[in-house]
């Protein structure tokens, strides 16, 4: 029974300290951490409650239960321009002020297809060129 109290305990300590660390655990490899510590949670709540332990089976598979929905939840947002971006997005593009419809879609053709996550960039540069593009064109 003590076990249980104790097990109850941390838990309510690393709920508490989850949430004053909420933005340092949105980072992907928390994320990632998080995901493995719930599978792990979840297989030994199943070991232990086919071995007749049924109450801390429970516990821990509704722990391991929990990790996962905060595994999953709490994705970034695409990072957006503001209107008076209009500068930084003709830096990311690199085109002109006056630059053309066409220069546009040129130089935003050109980066993406660098950057894109399928061509082993990243799905946050590529974003923001999006959110360049979509600045500049007005969409």
């Amino acid at each position: 029974m003590i076990y249980l109290l104790l097990g109850i305990g941390a838990f309510a300590l690393l709920v508490w300290a989850g949430r004053r660390a909420r933005p340092y655990l949105a980072k992907p490899e928390w994320k990632i951490a998080s995901a493995t510590m719930a599978g792990i949670a979840l297989i030994a709540g199943g070991l232990l409650a086919v071995t007749g332990r049924v109450v801390p089976g429970a516990v821990l598979a509704g722990l391991g239960l929990v990790l996962v929905v905060t595994a999953r939840r709490g994705a970034l947002p695409a990072p957006t321009l503001d209107k008076t971006d209009l500068a930084e997005a003709r830096e990311i593009l690199g085109v002109a002020a006056n630059a053309t419809r066409e220069e546009i879609q040129a130089a935003y053709a050109r980066l993406i297809r660098a950057v894109h996550p399928d061509a082993g960039g990243t799905s946050g540069l590529a974003a923001r060129i999006n959110a360049a593009r979509d600045k500049l064109l007005k969409k």
